[in-house]
Formats: C-alpha cells, sequence, structure tokens
C-alpha cells in the first residue's frame, strides 16, 4: 500500500481538491475568453486598438490566474490564514496609497501601480473574519480579542473602500461579513440590529455621496430627473439582452456591443445575452448557481470550523459578486462596477479570484482524521 509520503504532494493533492469546483472554474475561464472574443474586438476597436488587444490580454491573464488558484489551493489552514493576513495588510497599504497617488478614473482612485487593490482585500477578508468568528466560539483567553477583532475588521476595510470611493465592493464586503455572523450564530436582535445599520448606511450614502445619488435616481425613476441622470448604459445593456430573444443573434452579430462602452467588463452579460440568447444566459446562471450550492455543500460537510467559514464565506462572495453583476444588467438593481467572476475582462479582478477560489479549494480539500485533529490542535 502507498504512503501519502510515497505519493507526494501533487498525486495527493490530485487525491483530496474537490474536482467539481476546479472544473467549474477551469470552464468559467473558458467561457470567459470566449465571450471576451465576443464582446471586446468592438470596444477595442472603438478605442483605436488593435481588434484582439483585450482578448490577448484576457488569455495572458488566464495563465498566472490559474497557476496561483492551483498554488493556493495546496495550502494547509495555517497557511491560508497567513497568506490572507500578509495579503490584507499588503492590498490595506496600496489602497492608502491609491487615495494618494492613484490615478483617478471616472471620478474615483482605485488604481495604483496597475493593480486595483481593493479586489484582492476581498478574500483576505473572508478569511480573516473566518478566522476572526471562529476564535470568537472558543472557550479561549484570546475569544474576547477576537470578538473585538471581528466587529473592528468590517469598518477598517470599508472605510477606505468608501473613500475611493467603491461602494459596490463595500456592500459585497458588508454581505459577506453579515453572512459569516449569521452562520456564526447571533441573536436575532443582533440581525435587526446590523440589517439597521445597513439600512442607515445606505440612507447615509445616498443622500452625502453624489455618485450613490445618482446611482440610485438613475434606477428608480431617470424621467423625473429631467435627463439630468444618464441612463444610457443600463438602457442599452436591457436593450441588448431583449433583442437576444430566446437563441440570440448569433456569436459576433451583435449590434449594441458597438454602443456599449463596457460591453466587455460590467456589461458582458448583456452581450452574452444578445449573442447567444437567452438561453445561454439561463445556463450561465444555472452554473454560478451550481458552483455556490456546490461550495456551500462542501462547508457544511468540513469538520473544521475555520474552514467552514472560509468556504462559505468565499462561496456566499463569489455568489453575490455574480448576483449583482448580472441583476445590474438586467436593470434589477442600481449600477455597482461589479465584474462577473472569471467572465469579464480585468487582470485585477481575474487575479483576485484566483486568489480567493484557490482558498476555497484549500480549505475544502479532503483532509485524514489525524491532520484534521493536528490542526484543531494548533488553533486552540
Amino acid at each position: 500500500m502507498v504512503s501519502r509520503a510515497q505519493r507526494g504532494p501533487v498525486a495527493d493533492w490530485m487525491r483530496t481538491v474537490d474536482r467539481w469546483l476546479l472544473g467549474s472554474f477551469g470552464a468559467l475561464m473558458v467561457i470567459g475568453l470566449v465571450m471576451a472574443l465576443a464582446a471586446s474586438p468592438a470596444v477595442a476597436e472603438r478605442l483605436n486598438l488593435s481588434t484582439f488587444h483585450f482578448v490577448d490580454r484576457q488569455a495572458l491573464m488566464l495563465i498566472p490566474t490559474a497557476i496561483l488558484m492551483i498554488a493556493t489551493s495546496f495550502l494547509s489552514p495555517r497557511h491560508v490564514r497567513r497568506a490572507a493576513l500578509l495579503l490584507f495588510v499588503l492590498s490595506l497599504a496600496l489602497i492608502i496609497l491609491a487615495l494618494m497617488f492613484g490615478t483617478e478614473v471616472k471620478g474615483a482612485r482605485r488604481w495604483i501601480f496597475g493593480l486595483q487593490p481593493s479586489e484582492f482585500i476581498k478574500p483576505a477578508f473572508v478569511v480573516l473574519a473566518a478566522w476572526a468568528f471562529t476564535e470568537a466560539g472558543r472557550k479561549t483567553p484570546t475569544a474576547l480579542l477576537a470578538r473585538f477583532l471581528s466587529f473592528v475588521l468590517l469598518p477598517l476595510t470599508i472605510v477606505p473602500l468608501i473613500l475611493e470611493p467603491d461602494f459596490g465592493q463595500t456592500m459585497l464586503v458588508s454581505i459577506v461579513w453579515a453572512s459569516l455572523f449569521f452562520i456564526a450564530g447571533l441573536h436575532w436582535f443582533w440581525v435587526v440590529g446590523v440589517g439597521g445599520l445597513g439600512v442607515v448606511g445606505g440612507f447615509a450614502a445616498y443622500k452625502l455621496s453624489p455618485h450613490v445619488h445618482e446611482r440610485v435616481l438613475r434606477f428608480i425613476d431617470p424621467d423625473a430627473t429631467g435627463g439630468v441622470v444618464d441612463t444610457f448604459q443600463v438602457d442599452t445593456a436591457l436593450q441588448s439582452i431583449l433583442s437576444g430573444g430566446w437563441l440570440g443573434r448569433g456569436p459576433g452579430e451583435g449590434v449594441y456591443k458597438r454602443i456599449l462602452p463596457d460591453a466587455h467588463t460590467d456589461f458582458i452579460f448583456a452581450v452574452t445575452g444578445e449573442e447567444f440568447g437567452m438561453v445561454a444566459c439561463m445556463a450561465l446562471i444555472a452554473f454560478f448557481g451550481f458552483i455556490v450550492l456546490r461550495g456551500l455543500w462542501l462547508a457544511t460537510r468540513n469538520q473544521d470550523p475555520f474552514c467552514r467559514f472560509v468556504a462559505a464565506g468565499m462561496t456566499i462572495m463569489f455568489g453575490v459578486q455574480s448576483w449583482i453583476n448580472m441583476a445590474v444588467n438586467l436593470r434589477a438593481m442600481p449600477a455597482k462596477g461589479m465584474t462577473l467572476p472569471f467572465i469579464s475582462y480585468g487582470g485585477s479582478s481575474l487575479l483576485a479570484l484566483g486568489l480567493g477560489m484557490g482558498f476555497l479549494l484549500a480549505v475544502t480539500r479532503r483532509r485524514p482524521i489525524a491532520d484534521l485533529h493536528h490542526h484543531l490542535v494548533a488553533a486552540e
């Protein structure tokens, strides 16, 4: 009989990693490349770039993304925590640098050194929040400190995001934190309290931020503004989906993508609807739904509380981000500037997703009982 040591780390990884999730992420990368071929040439030509400029860059970024995801999935739970802490500190520092020295794009300072650090802070936040909630539930001397950190971590993360401003990422991080808080067993009194704070925060953002105010008006009643609010993108995206019908116009035959500014990023789902039809859109929704259900199922089966929280948090983040992007394309909620995971064009988004899904694969790997016991003892 071959022992674990004789099998080697790669063979052990192949035996323990969840192949359904790994295969699903790989399939999404391929779908994203196909959709880049469909959506981005029109945008590239409009910007006087080479026809396949965005396609080539998307294909190149998929290589380090896949390598990063697979390499991260080899980590043990302890190394996942350490990597997340390092990533969180670096991302937070880069966000602060972006606020001071970053390039302003569309009224926001989110970029520094060619990266969007707010993308990278999300997976790190999930892991650290999972660790804080796990430790807060243990009867150890550090439980009180962990409980304090679980509350401090949220404002520490979202305040810099609000200052950028990046309300889409702020909302996503807050939803993930609230979900983990609920999974940790918070009382219904706190559910109402946290929900109330969310409503108050949203109302304050609507009143105090012109950026949020415009987007909400654009969604609720754009006609009431007398043409002041620009609804071109969301209107065009919805018309793009409707014009495709059930089976679509055919690959490369889309018309609205030629005038849709962010057809290759935020509104790539609309291009999918126009060229491949509503059937393809529903299939894509079902595919994302399968990944979410698979991730949550693996989380419920995990005996390690930390791994369970990380798996649930990463899956919720992935699912909510997907839902927000599709809802915006269908004009079911105000525009958020949120990418569709592994489908939309964007280097920072792809790399951050590679890290996050690598963390998910790492904590959902099947481990022997002896390894699990050793990890639980080390955590205590």
